[in-house]
């Protein structure tokens, strides 16, 4: 896929990302570390490269702009040819081997981020007491850019599994 090297995020991204998130021991709030740029294109093959273990791969099919408090790390997937930043997936790799697109698009990460979850949160399921506080400011942001896509964080997980249900395998093929 042709992709193109824009590493400044759109606008609703930007406003996302500009709100601290609250982890709060891990009891109720969310494991999230945005970056306040994308990666760049070097750092990003780096990563990629070591995060499969494939030397021949680069990472021009991912922009990451945040991580986990383990170095799991959220990224933008473009994996539709010809569309914008903002109508491609959003996806989670973890430090441990996770993954998962938690959101079909930017619009939809917004409402899962209003619902309170993180790209962790929304990729695994491993703390089975944790529950998610809705966050007032990340919903504004959300009504403010994506109105028509309101709907529940779960909801939003779900469609991007259903839409995207073979991004784990699609990714273990890259590992070596």
């Amino acid at each position: 896929m042709k992709t193109t090297d824009d590493r400044h995020f759109p606008a609703a991204l930007a406003t996302a990302m500009a709100v601290p998130f609250d982890y709060a021991d891990g009891k109720t709030g969310v494991d999230f570390e945005p970056f306040p740029a994308f990666l760049s294109a070097a750092d990003t093959t780096d990563w990629f490269q070591a995060w499969t273990g494939n030397s021949e791969l680069d990472g021009n099919d991912f922009r990451v702009f945040g991580q986990d408090g383990t170095g799991g790390y959220a990224a933008i997937w473009l994996i539709r040819p010809s569309r914008p930043l903002v109508e491609q997936p959003v996806v989670f790799l973890g430090s441990e081997g996770e993954t998962g697109v938690v959101a079909r698009d930017l619009g939809d990460f917004l409402w899962l981020l209003a619902g309170g979850f993180g790209p962790w949160e929304a990729a695994t399921s491993y703390e089975p007491d944790w529950t998610p506080r809705p966050h007032r400011e990340l919903t504004a942001i959300a009504e403010q850019f994506a109105p028509h896509q309101r709907r529940s964080a779960t909801a939003v997980i779900e469609l991007a599994a259903k839409e995207f249900p073979d991004f784990d395998d699609t990714i273990m093929e890259l590992c070596r």
